[in-house]
């Protein structure tokens, strides 16, 4: 017999595999509208990423489902601020001649919509959470959720302004001499 507190994970694992699933059709759709490499690759860097998490969301709700809990599960396969790394080497080789489109720009701000949507979601899921290593497992998907956001608007200022965009990213300095 499921208990309340089972029900309340389990609706709450069903909503995040559900927003999971969103973001990965979001991203590849995107990915295929982009103009350029550096957007193909976040994007497509970033849709493998929510495909991590709903597995890990599809072994929990098993786990749940059997009455065992909320177990541990590890979620550090690879550093979610890769992406921002990765992402700023391939918009420095493209330079400022970047080929963007208003679409693929309102594509990234509807992607940033949904990190942060999915941001918001995860935070309460942890302060509502049960367990310890519940709270520890939206804590930390939150915080990958975040450095998306973080990605997904860094590409968009590139998109923007990709002048004032290297400027910014190269830390100039003025040396006085």
């Amino acid at each position: 017999m499921i208990t309340g507190e089972q029900e309340r994970m389990l609706q709450a694992i069903n909503t995040a595999i559900e927003m999971e699933l969103d973001g990965k059709e979001c991203y590849h759709a995107a990915s295929e509208a982009s103009n350029n490499e550096a957007g193909r690759r976040l994007l497509t860097s970033l849709a493998e990423e929510e495909d991590i998490h709903r597995k890990k969301f599809e072994e929990l709700y098993k786990a749940v489902r059997q009455g065992k809990g909320w177990p541990e599960i590890d979620l550090m396969e690879y550093s979610s601020k890769d992406i921002r790394k990765n992402l700023y080497k391939a918009c420095a080789l493209l330079g400022v001649n970047v080929d963007s489109s208003s679409n693929e720009l309102d594509a990234v701000q509807v992607a940033i919509d949904k990190e942060k949507k999915s941001y918001d979601f995860y935070e309460h899921q942890a302060r509502n959470a049960a367990y310890d290593t519940e709270r520890e497992f939206y804590k930390t998907l939150a915080a990958e959720e975040r450095e998306h956001e973080l990605a997904l608007l860094d590409y968009h200022e590139y998109l923007s302004d990709p002048a004032g965009w290297s400027v910014r990213t190269e830390h100039p300095s003025l040396d006085g001499g």
